[in-house]
């Protein structure tokens, strides 16, 4: 007898159901909790997660299939760890277990039910946060330390990057995926280069894996860092943090702030002649002989500066041009071109093919010649300058020059010069990372479950303006942190503020030495931080300076010290 068609579709249905259920009830493992980890040695240890109400989690290491000969991690007092634990899934779909101290190893590998993660290490674990000092990856130190970077590689060191993302509503129990990369050449240059030097310094002193957990941000202040629990002294932040509570106000103001950006840009465009005359500016065979000559460093209110109006600085595009003589030799060949740090943002050609770009004032301008663009003798290289309405320049004591192989020629000295488009200021920006509160939900809450060596704290420029609160936030951060990390003598290495600023800037010299002293003040209050000393190091001349190995290994021989004890 044949079966009726509406009870073959129930059947469908009963087994997509089950099927379905079956897919929920899969155990699934927060974002840190992944292949190549680094877990904390000699410490209890939590492995957590979530699952269907009541099923059943079971964990256990086993030696890696790599090294099949490894021992199993062991206890501290040298018992063996269990072959299996197991727990149950709370009524909310929630669980963790705290496994026994381990020594340090591995790799190993740590099987949760059917998933099953690889290369997993036991050492020590540093969580390295910050602004835009600790978050500078590797790459742009490379003028300093290319052959050493070049030659280093150890996979017992391992940098997870925390995915930058804010949240105001609460905090977060995870982020987005992300991954634990080993040292190695393919990943090296992303890791930060203040945790790779300090890594590998204490690598040579201990002998054992390195974890880093790198949770930063350029530009935040100390305020985004904390709980609105733990700013419950600091009532202003808490309120200036609600204002942007609501979803779709954020996305209302992103929305009109996108709109302004387009009108601007449209204006500045449309604007400037060098886009739009018959032969455009950056044109090799442009006619530049009207245009005035300069000292590209020339900047200010004297009449000699470009970029002025005599009077003051002047918004838009600003365009400047430079023939340049290369050897025979460069004809047809790849060449790099270096023009150091620039006023707020550039497009570079060379004999009019674009070669580079960069859209804001910081990062240093490293743009590739194509094979075939450079030619025996005379050069013609083009810059369009974007000032935002702040006071368009060159920064000084930087490299400006044109390689090819081992040799160079200078760009240095007088350029042509023409202005482009004058335009009021660029429409402000809304950095909803700057906020109070909404880093530590989104990139320290859901870390909470994370056993931990240590904190390196590299931060306090974005803070100079509010110094004299400065001491107060971060015994506050330290103390917030601690208790979401549950232990309450969490070491913390706060680096101190570089050196930075020109010697003739005395005003901004002594708010940067005031903060210093509100660095200062804050580890002498705390029985468990301690100031990395930092102000004999830096540049004048960059906010971010190269020597990041020094002050690496400055905090390296620190914490050391302490673990020595």
């Amino acid at each position: 007898m044949s079966t009726p068609n509406g009870f073959k579709l129930g059947l469908a249905i009963l087994a997509l159901l089950c099927l379905t259920s079956q897919m929920e009830a899969k155990v699934k493992l927060p974002a840190l909790i992944t292949d190549g980890m680094v877990l904390q040695r000699e410490q209890p240890l939590t492995i957590w997660g979530t699952a269907d109400s009541g099923e059943s989690v079971d964990i256990r290491f086993v030696a890696s299939q790599a090294d099949k000969h490894s021992a199993l991690p062991s206890t501290v007092k040298g018992g063996k760890l269990k072959a299996t634990y197991r727990v149950t899934a709370d009524e909310m779909g929630q669980w963790s277990i705290t496994l026994p101290a381990l020594k340090a190893g591995g790799p190993y590998q740590l099987q949760v039910n059917d998933i099953v993660l690889t290369e997993l290490l036991i050492g020590d674990v540093w969580l390295c946060s910050g602004q835009s000092n600790m978050e500078l990856p590797v790459r742009r130190v490379t003028d300093m330390f290319a052959e050493e970077i070049a030659s280093y590689e150890n996979t017992k060191i391992r940098h997870f990057i925390v995915p930058k993302v804010f949240n105001f509503q609460a905090p977060q129990a995870d982020m987005p995926k992300a991954e634990w990369k080993a040292l190695t050449a393919d990943h090296v240059m992303e890791f930060s280069a203040l945790a790779y030097f300090f890594a590998k310094s204490m690598y040579e002193k201990s002998g054992v894996p390195i974890g880093l957990v790198n949770a930063s941000w350029g530009g935040t202040p100390v305020e985004a860092w904390i709980s609105e629990e733990g700013l419950k002294a600091f009532p202003t932040y808490i309120n200036d943090k609600r204002i942007y509570e609501d979803d779709a106000y954020r996305a209302h103001i992103k929305e009109v702030e996108n709109e302004n950006f387009a009108r601007w840009n449209q204006s500045l465009y449309r604007g400037d002649a060098g886009l739009h005359e018959a032969t455009p500016w950056y044109a090799a065979d442009y006619d530049d002989s009207q245009w005035q000559t300069v000292d590209m460093f020339t900047q200010g209110s004297t009449a000699s500066a470009w970029g002025t109006n005599g009077l003051n600085p002047i918004g838009g595009s600003h365009w400047l041009r430079k023939e340049v003589e290369v050897p025979a030799s460069w004809q047809g060949k790849e060449g790099i071109i270096r023009l150091g740090c620039i006023v707020d943002a550039d497009s570079v050609y060379v004999n009019g093919t674009f070669v580079g770009t960069t859209g804001y004032q910081y990062p240093p301008r490293i743009y590739r010649i194509p094979a075939g663009v450079l030619k025996a003798g005379t050069n013609q290289v083009t810059v369009r300058i974007i000032s935002n309405g702040g006071c368009p320049h060159f920064v000084r004591e930087k490299p400006y020059k044109i390689i090819c192989g081992t040799e160079e020629v200078s760009l240095e000295g007088k350029w042509r010069y023409h202005l482009g488009a004058p335009m009021p200021a660029a429409p402000a920006m809304m950095f909803f990372c700057y906020k109070p509160v909404c880093l530590y939900n989104a990139m320290i809450a859901p870390l909470q479950n994370y056993t931990f060596r240590g904190a390196i704290w590299y931060q306090g420029e974005s803070n100079v303006e509010r110094r004299n609160e400065y001491a107060s936030l971060l015994t506050t951060m330290m103390a917030d942190w601690r208790r979401t990390l549950h232990n309450l003598t969490l070491p913390f290495y706060i680096v101190e503020l570089a050196d930075f600023l020109a010697k003739d800037d005395i005003g901004g010299r002594q708010a940067w030495a005031e903060m210093r002293q509100e660095q200062a003040k804050a580890a002498q209050s705390d029985d468990y931080a301690t100031l990395i000393r930092n102000s004999d190091l830096g540049e004048w001349n960059d906010i971010h300076p190269l020597d990041k190995k020094t002050i690496g290994n400055r905090v390296a021989e620190a914490a050391w010290r302490e673990m020595k004890k």
